[in-house]
């Protein structure tokens, strides 16, 4: 499966229109429709924002294999946009002191493991 393959199966799965997409990307409607006409596939520089909304890894959109589970090595580097809420955590903890990374990295652990209880009740 191709790069371009991946974003239309994704879409599908997202039940997101070819226009949906462009307007959330920036990328103009023409040349998402010219991946799938064309069967081309995006450029370099536009990898990062179709992985921000279609919400998946850069791994995934290039090479279709996931980063978690058991099937793959674990990512050691993740890509993160600045202008994101993820971006703005990772500077906020960036900016902070051993002691508060520590508390920080401990608050994020301690409601990953809430949110994986919720789950299981079937919240």
């Amino acid at each position: 499966m191709t790069i371009r393959d991946r974003i239309f199966n994704k879409l599908t799965e997202m039940n997101m229109t070819q226009k949906e997409f462009a307007k959330r990307t920036g990328i103009p409607e023409t040349t998402v429709s010219d991946w799938k006409k064309k069967k081309t596939n995006p450029t370099a520089e536009k990898i990062l924002i179709i992985c921000k909304v279609l919400n998946v890894t850069p791994e995934w959109l290039l090479s279709g294999v996931e980063t978690h589970g058991t099937r793959s090595n674990p990512a050691s580097i993740i890509a993160v946009d600045a202008s994101t809420d993820a971006g703005a955590l990772l500077e906020t903890y960036n900016s902070c002191d051993a002691a508060m990374q520590a508390r920080i990295l401990g608050y994020a652990q301690a409601i990953g493991k809430m949110q994986e209880e919720q789950i299981k009740k079937g919240d």
